[in-house]
């Protein structure tokens, strides 16, 4: 048997400090001066893959779409659908959706929106020309009327329970939204527009002067795009950027928390995050295998020493606080000694006991991010003490986000966040939603899963659709096609002096739109429309 070794984790945090010191011995001082202008810079660790909201599915660009566009409907606080486009809407059966749209929205150019560019949006979704990656969510339409310039009406052709969450989607403008760059150019009608883009370093969004909710008290936003977590943490103490949410390293956030120029909130949010299977692979298409890899996780060492306990331990996609949430599921506790009988009785004995040789060796892909390569290499310690062999494989996060989403993986670790409708089940593990219909990238299927999501779907109760994701989530976690691993706390570190922002529980950035510097609220809300 195999002695456990020392946690990689710790080798980490001397480098981290070092460098950290040597750049403010540098001269890396802190920055409390006024603002030159009203803006605020954001650090981001990748640049959005699309900024069309028909297209996206990463978070950067998801992030930033919220504040380009607006959906007929929105999350609030509580996650409750509220009235955003659409002033309200009725449901004269259970297959038919009429939306009254408010009167007097302008697109970015001018334009007002209207009851044609809604249906426009959903129409090119549902095209499979498009290859819209959202289109599995719309299928259940059968047809969009537009009754007047305000209102228009979604027929169903069965009824379907997620149909209102699915109507957070940006709306787009149709004389627009068909032409060659327009995701790299996005017209919207949200509390920001669109100002340029310079590639993988900089994303600039200007207040828009007629937003329908009131003019931002900002006048700009700046991203800047700084792949490497500890240079965006540096270029924070030197006052370079103004606001980090999330990616910090974790065993540098107290000495933020010490920096009397910065203000730190933490709060326990939604964003789960998980190991994902190829399940056409040979090893990894067995059910014991999978089980034995969970088995081997040590979550709590990793949540302590790499996370600094800044998260809490998943069973399944929803945390307990979910409606849909089950916990008379399997879970799968650190037990070294269990993963090791099961990979035996799968087949895969270790060829030599306590010596060098593996049972297997296997391929687990990650992005560049520092924090996601510790945790591959613990998770890499972890399988060596029960015999499997870990190659890590990380790359820029285009590049491995289109590795992952055309299944070219064995393994690989992401984070779904803003997961609200227990449809997401659907999207991920129905036998359909293979890319570019969904995101069962790892080509699960389970009949009876099928089954049970489907009538999820058709079933408007909410206690029966408690029912029927009680089951899903019971069979999945027998059958792992995910690892459940954690729920990230929410961590934001800004500037003393900005004002108004609240914590989202999946890390949304849209009240942006409400914050300001101190001093600059009055300011902010008198100025003049800008000519740019």
């Amino acid at each position: 048997m195999r002695k456990p070794s020392m946690p990689c984790v710790f080798k980490w945090l001397m480098p981290l400090n070092i460098l950290l010191l040597l750049w403010l011995g540098a001269g890396g001082c802190t920055s409390n001066s006024p603002q030159a202008e009203n803006r605020l810079i954001i650090g981001l660790e990748s640049a959005p893959l699309s900024l069309d909201p028909r297209y996206a599915l990463d978070a950067a660009s998801y992030r930033i779409i919220q504040l380009l566009f607006n959906g007929l409907v929105k999350k609030d606080l509580h996650t409750r659908l509220v009235p955003d486009l659409a002033e309200r809407w009725e449901t004269p059966n259970d297959t038919t959706y009429v939306f009254h749209l408010r009167p007097g929205v302008k697109f970015h150019d001018g334009r007002e929106l209207t009851a044609e560019d809604v249906a426009f949006t959903f129409r090119s979704i549902l095209d499979p020309a498009t290859k819209s990656p959202k289109r599995g969510s719309y299928t259940t339409i059968q047809r969009i009327d537009v009754l007047d310039p305000y209102t228009i009406r979604f027929v169903l052709k069965e009824p379907f329970a997620p149909f209102l969450i699915n109507m957070v989607t940006g709306i787009v403008p149709r004389h627009a939204a068909g032409k060659a760059g327009f995701a790299q150019h996005p017209i919207g009608t949200g509390p920001f527009r669109f100002s340029r883009w310079e590639g993988e370093s900089r994303i600039e969004l200007k207040a828009n002067e007629h937003y329908f909710a009131g003019r931002p008290k900002l006048d700009r936003l700046i991203y800047k795009i700084i792949p490497d977590q500890t240079v965006r943490v540096l270029e924070l103490e030197k006052g370079s950027i103004d606001f980090l949410q999330n990616d910090i390293p974790p065993d540098l956030l107290p000495r933020l928390e010490q920096n009397p120029a910065l203000q730190v909130r933490k709060k326990v949010g939604t964003n789960y995050s998980y190991i994902g299977f190829n399940l056409q692979d040979p090893i990894l298409g067995k059910r014991k295998v999978r089980q034995a890899l969970a088995y081997a996780i040590n979550r709590p060492g990793i949540i302590a020493h790499i996370l600094q306990g800044l998260a809490l331990p998943a069973s399944s996609i929803f945390p307990p606080s979910h409606w849909a949430y089950e916990p008379r599921v399997k879970t799968y506790p650190y037990d070294p000694a269990k993963a090791r009988e099961l990979l035996d009785e799968a087949g895969y004995p270790d060829p030599d006991g306590e010596g060098p040789l593996p049972r297997f060796s296997l391929t687990y892909k990650t992005s560049e991010n520092a924090l996601r390569r510790r945790i591959a290499e613990a998770i890499q310690e972890d399988f060596k003490r029960i015999g499997v062999e870990i190659k890590i494989r990380s790359f820029e996060w285009g590049t491995f986000f289109h590795d992952i989403q055309r299944g070219n993986f064995q393994l690989y670790s992401l984070t779904w966040v803003g997961v609200t409708d227990p449809d997401i089940f659907y999207y991920l593990f129905h036998s359909q939603s293979v890319p570019p219909n969904g995101a069962n990238r790892g080509r699960y299927h389970n009949p009876v899963v099928d089954r049970l999501l489907v009538q999820g779907r058709r079933t408007l109760d909410l206690k029966q659709r408690q029912a029927i994701y009680s089951m899903v989530q019971k069979i999945l976690s027998e059958d792992v096609p995910y690892i459940s691993l954690w729920f990230s706390t929410n961590v934001v570190v800004m500037k003393k002096g900005l004002q108004g922002f609240v914590l989202y529980p999946a890390g949304d950035l849209i009240s942006l739109k409400d914050v300001y510097w101190e001093g600059e609220e009055e300011r902010a809300v008198a100025s003049p429309p800008s000519a740019s």
